[in-house]
């Protein structure tokens, strides 16, 4: 099993989902034309065979975090209230997506774009190769 979840930090302040359009419309406002730091975080929990006389399955768990500088365009209030009005920046964290219509609004990422997208693929490798299981051995 594999969760992640994400978080925008701008100046040490945590953003998440916003959930309402006034918390998007302050998000967009204090972060247009600056950047900030996207926080994705893995928990991995592999289960194997279990311990000899206990019949549980073992579970090997593994963590990582990928972190990736997002650069936000100085978008205008009127680009603000039609991204807000979408609906797309809600349930999202720091009220942006790098695949939707929020795209244009991001000038430039440094790092992994996979962690933006909400599942860094090299993360993923690296965790499944701390428990000895190969990369491509999920793609059979």
């Amino acid at each position: 099993m594999l969760g992640c979840d994400s978080l925008l930090e701008i100046d040490g302040e945590a953003h998440g989902k916003p959930h309402t359009p006034d918390r998007a419309t302050r998000a967009w406002r204090s972060m247009r034309g600056r950047t900030g730091v996207l926080h994705t975080g893995h928990h991995l929990v592999v289960s194997g065979p279990p311990l000899a006389g206990d019949g549980r399955p073992r579970r090997r768990p593994r963590s990582g975090v990928s972190s990736t500088g997002v650069r936000f365009a100085d978008v205008t209030d009127a680009e603000i209230a039609a991204y807000v009005a979408t609906g797309e920046p809600l349930q999202v964290a720091g009220a942006f997506t790098i695949d939707g219509l929020g795209g244009a609004f991001v000038e430039r990422i440094d790092g992994d774009h996979h962690g933006v997208l909400g599942l860094s693929l090299p993360l993923l490798r690296h965790l499944l190769a701390d428990l000895g299981i190969p990369y491509p051995a999920l793609w059979t």
